[in-house]
């Protein structure tokens, strides 16, 4: 008898959470040295496999360039190894002598892993190194769309941490994902990393089981009046059309001010911008959302600006990289506001910083909060200004929002799933990295004894100043009683 789909993708979750446990309680045995044996050769096996993996992801998806997909697979198997392969993550990791503690990394055992289709072969990539760098066994979940170089991608690092002398499932994937499975795996899980559209992260925290999810995006881009214009536009343009955009740090709209507006436009102009009105604003605007919803069309996702002009039927020259469009609100009624995944960005004209702030925030609101912003300029107290008071996790400055975000072009954590904060709805504002994939249990010697707290709490320099005070002041004990009558004798008068 043939099983319904959905239940035979609970059951499926049901076994290889079994066999990941088994895995993992296999791996918890084994020391620092061999646990980066096994991450070495997963991640030497994803370079290697890196071009093959991008081919497949384009083939699958439709969604990106597979240039720039193998640029990011090498981020993943190569820029992110090296940012966890000397990190202590098994066993003892720190003794602090001084105050007698031991700390000890405990993983968090089985971790599901949900994927987008947007980024799949990297995103798999850089979970399955984390989560085995920290001691876990990792479940895909992956975009029905992207099964093939998901399952592929799974395939080779898992047979690399055998072949290194792992156990049998270590990383696996779920070959019949459905709504059902998918929350059955998030429920049965230890942990889950979440990354993909709003419903799959409010669903990852909604299921019962500790999650690390990430919010969309819908990035601002601040030009301010003391910017570098030509090297401002061209760090727009090269973040805003790799990989076609498909990356959530990726710009979504353009604010600058009116006294560099012309100069920014030109700028723009003559690196690849292509600004539309009138009949040719309405023809993308038709085909840019969901239809009744605010959210981006999937066939515009991931697409040349060639190519979206092509589906709205307007006609751009071919040397065309972005399409902009001049807006005054944000909005429903705003489709270029909206987080678009897409070689498409929104342009604001605002008569100075504070004007320019209040839209990045007010684009930031509608679909990005928590997230990222990026800024142009060369004043570093409007940096520290911004950074004290803007609801996001990361402002990037003087660079692109895509490569800043994902830590490629700055000293941020490299990662594939960047946490949006408690403002975002998500429990942590990091690039998620290995440390969050496990625990810290302690072992911590007493330093005094239990009858002496009293004595050391009472040492403290905040709570002993008063007393320091009446000292240095020598009043006597008749003085003090002659205040105290004093004190009484106008209470008794105001009564």
């Amino acid at each position: 008898m043939e099983l319904d789909k959905d239940l035979a993708s609970i059951q499926e979750a049901r076994d290889l959470v079994k066999k990941a446990k088994a895995a993992q309680t296999v791996l918890a045995e084994m020391d620092q040295q061999q646990v980066d044996r096994i991450v070495a050769a997963m991640a030497h096996a994803a370079e290697s496999a890196a071009r093959k993996l991008a081919q497949m992801a384009v083939a699958d998806t439709g969604f990106g360039k597979e240039e720039d997909k193998v640029v990011k697979n090498l981020f993943a198997a190569c820029t992110v190894y090296r940012s966890i392969k000397d990190k202590k993550t098994i066993g003892i990791i720190n003794e602090d002598t001084a105050k007698k503690m031991l700390e000890v990394a405990i993983p968090v055992g089985v971790v599901a892993g949900l994927v987008p289709s947007t980024n799949p072969t990297s995103t798999t990539i850089f979970k399955a190194l984390i989560s085995v760098k920290a001691g876990n066994a990792l479940i895909v979940s992956p975009h029905p769309s992207a099964l093939n170089c998901i399952g592929e991608t799974v395939r080779i690092l898992n047979s690399a941490a055998i072949e290194a002398g792992g156990p049998d499932g270590l990383v696996t994937m779920m070959t019949l994902p459905t709504l059902g499975g998918t929350a059955e795996l998030m429920k049965r899980s230890n942990m889950i990393i979440a990354t993909g559209g709003s419903a799959m992260v409010k669903a990852a925290y909604s299921s019962g089981t500790p999650a690390l999810g990430v919010g969309p995006g819908n990035v601002p881009a601040y030009i301010e009046r003391t910017a570098d214009i030509p090297n401002a536009v061209r760090r727009i343009i090269a973040s805003k059309t790799f990989d076609n955009g498909t990356i959530c740090a990726s710009e979504q709209s353009v604010v600058t001010e009116e006294c560099i507006r012309d100069e920014v436009i030109a700028q723009f102009k003559r690196q690849g911008g292509y600004f539309v009105s009138g009949e040719e604003q309405k023809k993308l605007e038709a085909i840019m959302k969901r239809p009744g919803a605010d959210t981006v069309n999937p066939r515009i996702v991931g697409k040349s600006a060639l190519e979206i002009a092509a589906m709205a039927g307007i006609q751009v020259p071919q040397d065309t990289k972005v399409i902009l469009c001049h807006q005054d609100g944000v909005g429903k009624d705003y489709p270029f506001s909206i987080e678009k995944l897409s070689p498409l960005l929104a342009f604001y004209t605002e008569p100075d910083w504070q004007h320019a702030c209040e839209r990045c925030l007010e684009l930031l609101r509608f679909g990005g909060i928590g997230h990222s912003l990026s800024i142009h300029t060369s004043n570093p107290e409007l940096v520290r200004t911004f950074v004290m008071k803007k609801p996001v996790s990361r402002l990037l400055v003087n660079t692109g929002s895509t490569q800043g975000g994902i830590g490629a072009t700055t000293g941020i954590s490299p990662s594939f799933t960047l946490g949006c904060g408690a403002v975002g709805g998500s429990a942590t504002s990091d690039n998620v990295t290995v440390h969050h994939l496990y625990q810290i249990r302690r072992a911590a010697y007493g330093l005094i004894e239990p009858e002496d707290v009293a004595k050391e709490t009472g040492a403290c320099s905040a709570c002993s100043a008063p007393s320091q005070n009446i000292q240095s002041n020598n009043v006597s004990s008749d003085e003090m009683e002659r205040i105290v009558q004093a004190v009484l004798r106008q209470i008794r008068g105001i009564n």
